[in-house]
């Protein structure tokens, strides 16, 4: 394929965090029973009146500023004009020619290089109901409870080169999202969502090829192989010499492949006019400035931070700052005294494994930051040894109890005393003369064998450090 080059742009939808509608009172909340949080506005009765919600404009705005972009003085809202079961109106509210915000650009990190892309517009648009298929039953229900939640779309430019791109760019733009406290950027309850625009063209050539538009990918993993699918596709028809169709394909996450949806529609079929019941948005100098002023530290500037100011590796920065909650139980632990590289260390390895297994988020685990600092601490001070601290750390992890009760408790402080300790190292020497004898005559990489040894005969309480003093002395 490297007669190809892929080229990608992504069309983010994000839901905003609001507690009401786009354009009504309803609750923005998700799960609840169908049809419980609808009202004339949102099920699209005849001669109701949108009225905008404030909220979504400043969230709107403020993922504006945090991507760079320019926002418009003034924007238009628009009635695109479609025919679905699921949005009662015949048309979804959205904006088109004059979006909210325009030109912003994504600084993205793919291995060690950097790469900066280029956004073409946020706007503003209400969200349609949903379809619930009952194949058993042979009937499609519809679900208005979604009908009307504030989204807003993040169009990129066509400047991604591959799905490792694509998915750098999602994970940094949904972490911009999160940290903003604008959307809880949870894909598979779709409040974070994509369409990706895929297509090949030979290498150096400069004209587009034609694009497939690819759907209901709700993990970044389905994303990156649903492009990666696409792209092989692709390839494999221009190989014969056949030409690719510009349409919609739906990822099938079952069987790893894309299928055809339906042709794909020309923006102008959406027949775009002004709604003419909303007014144009129009925020003013002040409000933009105070809400510029009241942003969050974002996810590049503490990643940069954690870099400059813990000493730690940009790649162990990226890890820590993807989730929010995964940096605040950083930062947690750094003020409860732990080392900031042995943190990040144990974060991103025990941790992280035990969160994953769990199925948990950060924030929901037992073992709090001050309880991981507190383990810390017990293995720098040489109360246990850092193989007792993993060992221990699963129990941990589910118990929550405190380090030091669980290690007095159990009996698995370290052995330091020197005495105590010589026992051991005579008795493993007594029962290794063969090794001792190599040793002696120079083969002194057997010095990890004896160490270990030692420490078997301990149960893993031996202090290493003392036990190769030990080992040093009585081996001469």
């Amino acid at each position: 394929m490297g007669r190809y080059e892929t080229v990608i742009g992504l069309e983010v939808h994000a839901q905003l965090a609001t507690q009401s509608k786009l354009f009504c009172s309803c609750s923005n909340r998700f799960g609840d029973e169908p049809n419980v949080n609808v009202c004339a506005v949102c099920s699209g009765m005849p001669g109701v009146l949108p009225v905008l919600n404030e909220k979504a404009v400043e969230y709107a705005c403020k993922m504006a500023m945090a991507i760079d972009c320019a926002i418009n003085e003034r924007s238009i809202f628009a009635r695109k004009n479609y025919f679905y079961p699921d949005l009662p109106k015949g048309y979804q509210i959205s904006q088109f020619e004059t979006p909210l915000a325009e030109r912003g650009k994504v600084r993205i990190t793919v291995g060690a290089a950097e790469k900066v892309i280029g956004v073409t517009r946020i706007h503003l648009e209400d969200d349609a109901g949903k379809l619930i298929h009952s194949p058993a039953e042979n009937v499609s229900r519809v679900d208005l409870n979604r009908s009307g939640t504030p989204l807003i779309e993040i169009v990129s430019e066509p400047d991604l080169r591959g799905a490792e791109e694509a998915v750098a760019y999602l994970k940094e733009l949904r972490a911009i999202l999160v940290y903003l406290g604008i959307c809880d950027g949870n894909m598979e309850e779709g409040s974070f969502r994509c369409d990706a625009n895929v297509s090949l063209r030979p290498a150096g050539q400069e004209q587009f090829g034609t694009r497939a538009e690819l759907k209901n990918m709700n993990s970044f993993r389905h994303v990156q192989k649903a492009i990666e699918y696409e792209v092989a596709r692709q390839a494999d028809l221009l190989d014969d010499g056949e030409q690719v169709i510009q349409e919609t394909r739906l990822y099938d996450a079952d069987k790893g492949v894309t299928v055809s949806m339906r042709g794909k529609e020309q923006a102008h079929d959406y027949r775009y006019f002004p709604d003419p019941d909303l007014p144009p948005i129009v925020v003013a100098k002040e409000k933009l400035a105070a809400l510029r002023a009241g942003l969050p530290e974002l996810p590049r500037a503490k990643r940069e931070r954690f870099v400059a100011d813990c000493g730690i590796p940009a790649q162990d920065a990226l890890v820590l700052t993807q989730e929010k909650e995964l940096a605040d139980y950083f930062e947690a632990a750094l003020a409860a005294g732990a080392d900031p590289k042995k943190a990040a260390n144990w974060i991103m390895t025990e941790f992280l494994r035990e969160l994953n297994q769990a199925g948990l988020a950060p924030g929901a685990a037992k073992m709090t930051p001050e309880k991981l600092a507190a383990l810390i601490k017990l293995i720098d001070s040489g109360a246990i040894s850092g193989k007792i601290g993993k060992q221990i750390f699963p129990d941990l992890f589910t118990s929550g109890d405190d380090p030091g009760a669980y290690v007095a408790a159990k009996g698995l402080a370290q052995i330091s005393d020197a005495s105590a300790l010589e026992a051991a190292v005579d008795a493993a020497l007594a029962e290794s003369q063969a090794e001792v004898a190599a040793f002696k005559g120079g083969k002194t990489k057997l010095m990890g064998f004896f160490v270990g040894l030692v420490m078997k005969k301990t149960k893993g309480q031996a202090n290493p450090g003392l036990v190769n003093e030990l080992l040093a002395k009585k081996l001469g």
